[in-house]
């Protein structure tokens, strides 16, 4: 449940503001009587189904991740700390990365990386 509450957070305060915003529109005097109703049960539930997407999207994603890097294959982190140049750090098993609690570190990198933000490792071949 915890891992639920780190991922949507952010989606779950949108989800009660858009419930709000519902819930004051609706009880206006000029809006038909008993709409809060309605639209209180179509937003939750709207707002229930895209969560629930997300959360599945996403932790699906950490897990293949997780276990491609227990494999030893390649990682791709997205690195917020130099936006220009670098915006992404391959990690590797091999390279003294270590995961634990769904977090990427290594001795030789200043921060951690959590598994939700991180992909498979595909190589770019370019041809003529």
């Amino acid at each position: 449940m915890e891992l639920f509450f780190k991922l949507e957070a952010g989606y779950l305060g949108i989800a009660a503001f858009a419930l709000a915003i519902t819930l004051f529109v609706t009880t206006r005097p000029f809006v038909v009587k008993g709409a809060y109703k309605k639209g209180l049960v179509l937003v939750g539930s709207a707002s229930a189904v895209f969560i629930g997407m997300h959360y599945y999207v996403t932790s699906s994603r950490m897990f293949e991740v997780e276990s491609l890097f227990h494999k030893g294959e390649k990682v791709v982190c997205e690195s917020r700390t130099v936006r220009k140049v670098a915006q992404s750090v391959t990690i590797e098993k091999s390279n003294e990365w270590s995961l634990k609690d769904h977090m990427f570190s290594s001795p030789n990198y200043t921060r951690e990386f959590f598994s939700a933000r991180c992909i498979k490792y595909v190589p770019v071949t370019l041809t003529k």
